[in-house]
């Protein structure tokens, strides 16, 4: 950002992520509001999450996330790694909406200090990882759900749902023409 002068202003890092993520959240919140309503069962392959299940994810990660990742260490349980159907279109919307509300606020907040400091995920009480939090934001609150994105992308194109622009045009919207 620059000032009336021309400088640069320093952006806290904070600041710097929730931006990103907000504007990122846009182009989800696109992606989430083509997901077909009377198709949220449907699966590509047996051992693939539903659309539902798949945008519930992608709805409810961030700010399911940001509960863990306020505390120095977060244990796992991948037998809880089940994900329910949700009911209705507007649910997931709505839920994307609070999760998004929610991680904002909390990278609004984030400290340089708070970034920099180490966290640890286990699971089973064995530790998968140590970083600093700020890489696990990138790679949790960011690179999984646009990774997530991707595949739902997938899923609408397997269904013959037009797929929005994300990084540039798709076959079905060209935001540069």
């Amino acid at each position: 950002m620059s000032n009336a002068t021309g400088a640069m202003e320093k952006t806290s890092i904070g600041a710097s992520l929730a931006a990103e993520f907000r504007e990122e959240a846009r182009t989800t919140r696109r992606v989430l509001e083509k997901v077909p309503a009377d198709k949220l069962g449907w699966r590509p392959h047996a051992k693939s999450m539903s659309v539902g299940q798949l945008a519930s994810h992608i709805a409810t990660a961030p700010g399911r996330f940001v509960t863990a990742i306020q505390k120095t260490e977060h244990e796992i349980d991948p037998t809880r790694f089940k994900f329910e159907e949700p009911l209705t279109s507007g649910e997931i919307l709505a839920a994307f909406d609070q999760s998004v509300k929610d991680a904002g606020a909390y990278l609004d907040g984030l400290s340089e200090e708070q970034a920099r400091a180490a966290f640890t995920l286990k699971a089973g009480g064995k530790t998968i990882f140590t970083k600093p939090r700020l890489g696990v934001i990138r790679m949790i609150m960011f690179s999984h759900i646009f990774h997530h994105r991707g595949q739902l992308s997938v899923y609408l194109r397997l269904l013959d749902v037009p797929v929005p622009s994300i990084y540039g045009p798709s076959a079905d919207e060209n935001p540069f023409a």
